[in-house]
């Protein structure tokens, strides 16, 4: 397109030439004919010829002339196309200029983007290198601690935690009982008796403790074995009189095994009657805050060797219950049976010299051939069944269970009845016979934490014959004319509010109390027998001790003569604070504790010089207990 423009240009150009330079163009063909034409030969040429030559001049010249133009056209278009060609070169160049120039944009925002990630990089390594000095520093402590003092120690594949507390305890009573640290409750003495008259002091430290947690994981089975021990027991040599020597005694070993929510413990532990803390978990269990280790009237418990099952549902945040089985060691204690008795029965035996049961035992009735005799060991014909399910909340624990028990004498049927009533005498058999009576009963607990200030608490239990669960160790059962036992209807009940004004004080008051109930039987003769008969003697529960002494030093006692009821209901009331003077997860916690309690023990109305009096006497005792422990940590 732009080469025909260009050849059009020319061609208009020709034109103009030859319209504008005829005369030029014609005196140049004469001056061409001349100079071909010898001068010898020249002839006048006509006007046609002439014109024709000029013509003929004129169009080489223009030809010529043309022929110039497409020269100078090609040169033209050749420097257009070479121009062409370097203007697109150019514009390549160009492009390829502002293609590096972006690259080199990119890679300068790339290389400040490098510059600043490795600027970032630098940072977090000076950063992770800070803590990770920090951490190894941490960890070499904690290495060290570790070392230094271990919180567990560990043994193959258990962790072995120690427990342990030392003590120094002491306990004034008004009314002395003749014991250490711990309470016969049901042993409070009248005026009839000496210590009814003369108070006790007594220091020890027998109370400390030892012991360890042991545990282990064994892929999806959790195990534990646990441990602890007192120096409560009392050897044939232990005294008082210069280096005082108790011996260490058992009160927990155990083992355990558990898999998700069920558990299997064995061993001797803590009854499933004792209220816990936490589902029916051993080593939770809520105790009095108290230092005697009787703890407190009315509340339930044992300490025995035992078989527990239990699976847990839940989680404490949306409800957790808690369903528990146990089989119990049986003992049937402080059988009770007053009046003139038939005597050919036995339920227990002392223990022999060449078993491992104490054979000292505390023989509290029987005839003069000891066929009946009564001792500390039952003759057992199956163990005591308790069953209990909790329910845990975020701020509460509630418990309810029962105790089936099975309690069991041989004896000679009574085959006659003969005498007075106030002389009864009886025929027995020949053929020897066994009577198993039921007993048990329902327990029941809720503990409230209104906020961490204030925990409120109750639990009580009702039956037959679960006198042996309850701290003041009231009768389990008495006597029928046919020498079978009769369970006795037991009751009683704890109440108790604990507060922690500060994390160092705790400041606690609690109540409780123990009932036993009448039960009597009237012989053919007349004769009243069992727990609590109307025609005993309670003229002399107040009277002075007979003027006169021993070599012993003591005076004589109308307390067993004339002062006869059993108890009908024991009370206690008890406050007191416990201060954690230091407390710390390295060192330990050193705590001082005090405590003052109110003891009534109250008996079942009998006669008074021969009258029968509608309410029984009553005996009282002041305590106050006070002691230092430092726990390890």
């Amino acid at each position: 397109m732009k080469r025909s423009a260009s050849l059009t240009a020319a061609l208009l150009a020709t034109a103009l030439l030859s319209n504008n330079l005829p005369a030029q163009s014609h005196a140049a063909t004469k001056a061409t004919a001349k100079k071909r034409r010898p001068a010898a030969r020249r002839k006048v040429e006509s006007s046609s010829e002439r014109q024709i030559r000029e013509l003929r001049e004129m169009m080489l010249t223009q030809q010529a002339q043309i022929n110039d133009l497409k020269g100078m056209l090609a040169t033209r278009d050749q420097q257009v196309q070479t121009a062409q060609t370097s203007a697109t070169a150019a514009q390549a160049q160009a492009a390829a200029a502002e293609t590096t120039a972006q690259q080199v944009t990119a890679q300068t925002a790339q290389t400040a983007t490098d510059v600043q990630q490795v600027k970032q990089s630098v940072a977090q390594l000076e950063t992770e290198q800070s803590t990770l000095t920090d951490t190894v520093v941490s960890n070499q402590a904690t290495v060290s601690e570790q070392i230094n003092s271990p919180t567990t120690i560990h043994y193959k594949g258990v962790t072995i935690t120690p427990v342990a507390f030392f003590a120094l305890e002491g306990v004034w009573r008004q009314r002395s009982v003749n014991s250490d640290i711990n309470t016969p409750f049901n042993s409070i003495p009248f005026p009839s008796a000496n210590e009814g008259h003369i108070s006790e002091l007594n220091f020890t430290g027998r109370q400390s403790r030892l012991g360890a947690l042991v545990e282990g994981n064994a892929g999806p089975f959790k195990l534990a074995g646990y441990f602890e021990a007192d120096f409560l027991g009392t050897g044939t040599s232990s005294n008082n009189n210069q280096s005082d020597s108790y011996v260490l005694r058992q009160r927990q070993i155990w083992g355990q095994g558990s898999r998700g929510g069920f558990t299997v413990t064995g061993g001797q532990m803590w009854s499933l009657v004792t209220e816990d803390g936490l589902s029916t978990n051993n080593r939770t269990e809520k105790l009095p805050n108290t230092i005697d280790s009787q703890y407190m009237v009315g509340f339930s418990w044992t300490r025995q060797p035992a078989l527990r099952l239990q699976q847990r549902f839940g989680t404490v945040s949306t409800g957790m219950f808690t369903a528990a089985m146990s089989l119990e060691q049986a003992q049937i204690t402080n059988f009770t049976a007053a009046g003139t008795i038939p005597t050919d029965f036995f339920f227990a035996g002392v223990g022999q010299n060449g078993g491992l049961y104490n054979a000292a035992g505390n023989v509290s009735a029987g005839n003069a051939a000891g066929t009946g005799a009564i001792t500390t060991y039952a003759n057992n014909v199956a163990p005591d069944v308790i069953v209990k399910g909790a329910l845990d909340l975020k701020h509460a624990h509630f418990e309810l269970g029962g105790l089936a028990r099975f309690l069991r004498d041989d004896y000679f049927p009574v085959t006659g009845y003969t005498g007075t009533a106030a002389a009864p005498t009886y025929t027995y058999g020949t053929l020897e016979t066994s009577h198993t009576a039921a007993a048990g009963g329902i327990f029941g607990s809720g503990r409230v934490s209104a906020n961490k200030y204030v925990d409120v608490a109750v639990q009580m239990m009702a039956g037959q014959g679960v006198g042996r669960y309850g701290s003041a160790q009231l009768a389990d059962a008495t006597l029928r004319p046919d020498q079978t036992l009769e369970p006795i209807h037991n009751y009683h009940g704890l109440g108790s509010l604990e507060t922690h004004p500060t994390s160092k004080l705790d400041v606690y008051a609690y109540y409780g109390g123990e009932y036993a109930q009448r039960t009597v039987y009237t012989t053919p003769q007349g004769a009243l027998i069992g727990y609590g008969p109307r025609s005993l003697n309670n003229s002399g529960c107040y009277n002075l001790p007979a003027p006169g002494g021993n070599a012993s030093g003591t005076f004589a006692s109308l307390a067993a003569v004339t002062c006869g009821g059993p108890t009908r209901y024991m009370q206690e009331g008890m406050m007191g604070f416990t201060y954690r003077l230091a407390n710390s997860p390295k060192y330990g916690r050193l705590q001082y504790q005090f405590t003052y309690s109110y003891l009534q023990r109250n008996l079942w109305s009998g006669t008074t010089t021969g009258v029968t009096t509608p309410s029984g006497p009553r005996a009282l005792d002041n305590m106050i207990h006070a002691g230092m422990r430092y726990y390890i940590p």
